[in-house]
């Protein structure tokens, strides 16, 4: 009697522990279905956050990094902003604003995967990686980004370290004979080898267990265009089971590729690098003016939860290393930093602010508080140019009351703006408008009547006159 209850018991408790291990299993599962679930609706509006590019370069540490997550948190996260994001480089140890040194020295883990040196990110050591920076974000109530470049190491590849979690090495997925046109930092992985895959995997394990929850991922989207690695980094994500947003850069993405792009990513970059300049004859870098054609050709084809994206926003102090030129206070005058803003809320881009936060001036803030303005960037809808010349540029689009109207001189001499509604596309004769950067009433009018100052713009709604 007494083996046949100790059997019992045995069995019972086996039971027991079986019915608890399925029920954590299934309430993991729950979880994890859950997060893929969110995951299908990721930016379901265009993402709004900071990066640490246009003031830091690669040379973004700790200290500065809290300080400007600090500043977002009290200043933007009020009105809609959420994500903080630590771009390019941060696992190298002699960083220089620019980037793509060739002799730079890496801080890399025993499975090949970069991780932040503690020489610049404190927190960082003890294998902690961006856990405690990511935890302090999210503290904040904001989200944390990281940024990559597409492939894998050089340096674990030629020491051929081991993948976590797989039997390859760093060798049996590289692409030796590829790699980023101006950056040195890694191979290419080649997708037809089960251990590019396994790499990929491999990293986004380790960036979801720190608690990342965006990565803009570089050297992928365009010159060339990487589709293979582009879908492995997506699978990779989604295998985590964390909603990770995913950004390609930089443009000029391919438009051909839009279908693919909406299949794998949130947001993707449709030119090169805008900084704060008009105009460039160069590819590298950009400037405002050269962003219309770019815009117009993207009209019409964001979606929710997939957005193609104009780039950063130069504004404030591009220091103490921007990633481009010296030290400075923004170049552009805020006729044309209000231009620039217009234009990415009535396209309906991703909006993420450069510069040393901590540094801007209560005109800057105020540039990028406006809530008025950031409801035409997060809710309106049909967003297209209607007129486009050589002067002046109009944009278009719908509000639940109504429609945004944007208009915009391009040109170096003050114009004279004035169009009927029907010219515009518009469905009647008469609207009611408001100005949305002064928030005032301007009355009834029977036509887009207005005087802009050179590189100057206006945005206003427009609701139908009863």
């Amino acid at each position: 009697m007494q083996n046949s209850y100790r059997l019992q018991s045995i069995v019972c408790c086996a039971s027991m522990a079986m019915a608890l291990c399925n029920a954590g299993a299934q309430n993991k599962n729950t979880a994890v279905d859950s997060a893929r679930q969110d995951s299908k609706t990721l930016a379901d509006t265009p993402p709004m956050g900071w990066n640490s590019w246009d003031g830091y370069g690669t040379t973004l540490d700790e200290k500065e990094f809290r300080l400007n997550a600090e500043w977002f948190g009290k200043h933007l996260k009020p009105y809609g902003w959420k994500y903080v994001t630590v771009d390019m480089e941060w696992f190298v140890t002699n960083p220089t604003p620019e980037g793509n040194s060739k002799a730079y020295k890496y801080s890399m883990d025993e499975n090949g995967r970069y991780v932040p040196p503690a020489s610049r990110f404190p927190s960082a050591a003890n294998g902690k990686g961006f856990k405690p920076m990511a935890d302090f974000t999210h503290s904040l109530g904001l989200k944390f980004g990281i940024h990559i470049l597409q492939g894998i190491p050089r340096e674990a590849v030629e020491k051929n370290l081991p993948i976590e979690g797989s039997p390859f090495h760093a060798a049996d997925g590289a692409n030796r004979s590829g790699t980023c046109a101006w950056n040195s930092d890694n191979y290419d992985l080649e997708a037809s080898k089960p251990a590019a895959q396994a790499y990929y995997d491999s990293i986004t394990r380790l960036y979801a267990s720190w608690g990342v929850d965006f990565i803009k991922v570089d050297c992928i989207a365009s010159r060339p265009y990487k589709g293979d690695e582009i879908r492995m980094l997506s699978t990779a994500l989604r295998k985590t089971g964390r909603p990770i947003v995913l950004s390609l850069s930089p443009g000029a993405a391919p438009l051909d590729k839009v279908e693919e792009m909406r299949k794998y990513a949130q947001m993707w970059r449709i030119s090169d690098d805008i900084w704060d300049i008009w105009h460039s004859n160069t590819p590298y870098p950009q400037g405002l003016g050269d962003q219309f054609a770019n815009v117009a050709k993207w009209a019409g084809l964001a979606q929710p939860g997939h957005w193609p994206d104009a780039d950063m926003l130069p504004f404030g102090y591009l220091g103490p290393a921007p990633g481009w030129g010296k030290p400075r206070e923004t170049r552009l005058s805020h006729d044309e930093q209000r231009t620039f803003m217009t234009l990415w809320c009535i396209f309906r881009s991703p909006l993420m602010v450069g510069g040393r936060l901590p540094s801007a001036d209560a005109w800057t803030t105020s540039l990028l508080t406006n809530p008025e303005v950031l409801a035409v960037d997060q809710h309106s809808s049909d967003s297209r140019p209607v007129i486009s010349t050589d002067k002046v540029v109009i944009w278009r689009a719908k509000s639940d009351r109504g429609y945004y109207i944007a208009a915009f001189n391009i040109s170096p001499e003050p114009q004279k703006v004035s169009y009927k509604w029907k010219e515009l596309g518009l469905d009647r004769d008469r609207f009611d408008l408001r100005d949305l950067w002064e928030h005032k009433e301007l009355g009834r009018a029977d036509s887009l009547t207005v005087e802009l100052p050179s590189h100057a713009s206006v945005l206003y709604s427009a609701i139908a006159a009863k």
